[in-house]
């Protein structure tokens, strides 16, 4: 039998109310400033003296009974969360934070419009929280977190902490590949010369491969062409994802076709395209691949 763990008087925000609500339903919470940050550790905790918490990447002896260490603090006990030292937290707390990676998702922070128009042109839909300049994009599965993985994104999973904004708007879906290749080492360094994994000699799109295609051929290396252009403006960052995100509309526009499109055929040329901005080939390979097969439905 569970007993009902006491709300203290203190609570007068309502955020321990909220946390205990949330951590009923598995989500690890913690106590975030009003400026969005963690609280500050304690004096045994500072510059991580004490060693750290076990779930943190180097696993220290940390038994601190405050809040201490950021998202490694998160936590579902009730016992913890309405503890004295942390309802003392939560009476200073700005807000109610939580530890997407420790529920099993990964929160795609999104920052500005542009943010999220690139979301709305390359992410598969799933659920959807309103933030006060953006918006956060809720998958399913963990993933390594990483800030500034393309202009205004941020990934939010393992080793990070997310503000408790509402439960959002959408079924929540698996985490796409798309998503996954973010944080990926793409090295979209400009070449000195020519890219030697670069695919030189190999057959082109043309109507002997694609004899079940219900389209012009105007309109197929129009299409092409504009993808092409796309990636190859990712000379900086991004080139990889461009080429998922291209593949992925190229791949749509056939779903009606009865095929052969010679899709493997226009694929080649947006890998082309990613590895003349330094994607290495393997990945740029990659991510063209998962591109075809999640439009045409397929599991990549």
């Amino acid at each position: 039998m569970t007993h009902a763990i006491p709300i203290r008087r203190e609570d007068r925000t309502g955020r321990l109310s909220l946390a205990l609500h949330l951590a009923a339903g598995g989500l690890p919470v913690l106590p975030l400033r009003a400026g969005k940050g963690p609280l500050g550790n304690c004096r045994t905790c500072a510059d991580n003296a004490c060693g750290g918490r076990p779930n943190m990447k180097s696993p220290g002896p940390c038994r601190c009974p405050r809040p201490c260490h950021a998202w490694a603090a998160a936590t579902t006990d009730p016992a913890v969360i309405a503890s004295p030292a942390w309802t003392a937290a939560w009476t200073h707390a700005g807000v109610v934070g939580y530890h997407p990676g420790g529920a099993g998702v990964t929160v795609v922070d999104l920052d500005d419009a542009d943010a999220v128009d690139w979301a709305h042109t390359t992410l598969p839909p799933t659920r959807t929280v309103t933030t006060t300049r953006g918006e956060h994009w809720i998958y399913q599965g963990a993933m390594p977190s990483s800030n500034h993985v393309r202009p205004g994104v941020d990934i939010k999973s393992l080793m990070s902490y997310a503000r408790w904004l509402g439960p959002g708007a959408g079924t929540m879906a698996v985490l796409p590949p798309v998503v996954l290749a973010l944080v990926e080492r793409e090295e979209t360094t400009r070449p000195r010369e020519a890219v030697d994994s670069s695919s030189v000699i190999r057959a082109r799109w043309d109507r002997s491969v694609a004899t079940g295609c219900r389209h012009t051929e105007t309109y197929i290396r129009t299409g092409l062409s504009r993808g092409v252009e796309r990636v190859r403006a990712r000379s900086e960052k991004g080139a990889g994802t461009a080429a998922y995100g291209a593949a992925r509309f190229l791949a749509k526009q056939h779903t009606a076709c009865p095929g052969p499109c010679g899709l493997d055929a226009l694929g080649e040329d947006l890998i082309d395209a990613a590895v003349s901005v330094g994607v290495p080939e393997p990945y740029a390979r990659r991510a063209v691949s998962n591109g075809l097969q999640t439009a045409l439905g397929a599991t990549a």
